[in-house]
Formats: C-alpha cells, sequence, structure tokens
C-alpha cells in the first residue's frame, strides 16, 4: 500500500488546523453554512476541488466541519485522510435519507445504529467480506442522550448504503436484496464508507441523516421545513460531537 507522508486531496497550512472532532455533511456549501452561523472565529482552512474545510469553536470546543462529497468513494477518501494523516478522532456525518420504513415521517431524524450495503467498498479497501458494519455504541449513546437533552425527535436503526441514488433506479430491487433480518429505515450514499473506515482505525463515527422524502408519503419540504430540520441535526451533531 502507497499512502505517502501528506494527503492529497486536503491541504491546510498546518495539521493542527484540522481539529480532531469533525462533522460531514456532503455538500461542501453546507459545510461553509455551518461554519458561518453555528462556529465561532471560523476559517477555512482546505479548498482542495473545492471540497471546502472550516475549522472553528462550538462552546469553546474546536470542531472542523467539511464537505464529503457524494458516494462512498467520496467519503472514503476524505474519512481516511481526516483519520490517517490528521489523526482525528471523531466524525459524525450530517446528511440526508430516503425512508423506506413507515415508522419515520419525513422530515424527521434518523440515527444509524448498522449500515447493510452490496457494495465492494469495504472488500476493495482491506478484503472485509460481510454486508453490514457495525456503528460505534459509545458515540451513538451520546447522540441520544443529546437528542434527549434538546428535545428533538430521533429514531435509531438499520440503514442501507447504495452506490446509485435511489429516486434515479428501482430501490425496490435493491431492498428485496436485504436480508430479512435487517429492518432498514432509510437509504443513503456515504454511510457505510464513514463507519467501515471509522472502524478499521479504532476510531468513533456516526450517521444522522434527515429525512428528505419517503416511498410511503408524498411530503414535500418547503424550502423553510427543510432548513429547519437540517439546523436541528447539525445542533444535534455539534452538542454531540463535542461530548
Amino acid at each position: 500500500m502507497f499512502i505517502g507522508e501528506n494527503p492529497i486531496h486536503i491541504k491546510v497550512e498546518n495539521k493542527n488546523d484540522i481539529a480532531k472532532l469533525v462533522l460531514m455533511p456532503g455538500d461542501p456549501l453546507r459545510a461553509k453554512y455551518i461554519a458561518e452561523n453555528f462556529l465561532e472565529d471560523a476559517k477555512e482552512v482546505t479548498s482542495v476541488r473545492n471540497m471546502l474545510g472550516f475549522t472553528g469553536k462550538y462552546k469553546g470546543v474546536e470542531v472542523t466541519v467539511m464537505g464529503s462529497g457524494m458516494g462512498m468513494p467520496s467519503m472514503g477518501i476524505y474519512s481516511f485522510e481526516l483519520f490517517h494523516f490528521f489523526d482525528v478522532k471523531r466524525i459524525i456525518r450530517i446528511g440526508t435519507c430516503g425512508v423506506v420504513s413507515p415508522e419515520v415521517k419525513v422530515p424527521e431524524l434518523i440515527l444509524a445504529n448498522k449500515i447493510f450495503s452490496e457494495s465492494t467498498y469495504a472488500f476493495a479497501f482491506n478484503g472485509y467480506t460481510k454486508n453490514t458494519v457495525d456503528c460505534n455504541e459509545r458515540l451513538n449513546s451520546i447522540i441520544k442522550m443529546s437528542a434527549k437533552e434538546l428535545g428533538i425527535k430521533l429514531h435509531e436503526g438499520a440503514f442501507l448504503t447504495t452506490d446509485v441514488f435511489g429516486p434515479y433506479v428501482d430501490i425496490d430491487a435493491i431492498l428485496n436484496r436485504v436480508p430479512k433480518n435487517i429492518d432498514l429505515l432509510a437509504e443513503e450514499m456515504e454511510g457505510f464508507a464513514l463507519i467501515h473506515t471509522a472502524n478499521y482505525f479504532s476510531r468513533e463515527a456516526a450517521v444522522i441523516a434527515t429525512a428528505v422524502d419517503s416511498k410511503f408519503s408524498e411530503t414535500v419540504l418547503s424550502i423553510e421545513e427543510r432548513e429547519q430540520s437540517l439546523n436541528d441535526m447539525i445542533k444535534l451533531a455539534l452538542e454531540s460531537v463535542i461530548k
């Protein structure tokens, strides 16, 4: 394996510019939004390929917020570099998802406790042959406690991570291949890669997602409703990552 001494996709003036606690939305502009609206003394620390990263303070604790891009390869690259080159201790993904269970309503929040994927990402990475990865119980417990303190409704359950964007394919065909003993709540495109990479490095990671569409509902969020639900998720992640 060739790794080299420096990351290829993250460029900072000083390695200490990346905090040990990281939030990762998929969209780099959402990272900018979080930095501008939730962090104090935030500064842009990396912008390679316009994958923006910012470091500032939340309640006096240094936090980095950085985009992951879309899909497992992109998440895999950035999470690997954060863990390996910057010794990041904890990453919380904050994204959006499609709901595949009537239990969850749009725009509620969901916390992954297990993630299933048909992807070969983990096998290519280090020969891992299972289709499921388990999320970090300690960090999940912190997130659940924070949600209770904030009065935010939070579902917890299994996620499906796909290599394709659910609305553009026959998602039911994929769902039908998932083992029946896995009770899925949501589908998205990045979580499996983050959790597998974190587990490889023995670091903490979690996946929180806002339900933005559901196969059981015709609900379409207004701009204001989407912003509020995303803000709740951001605040929950920030409160949790610093504990």
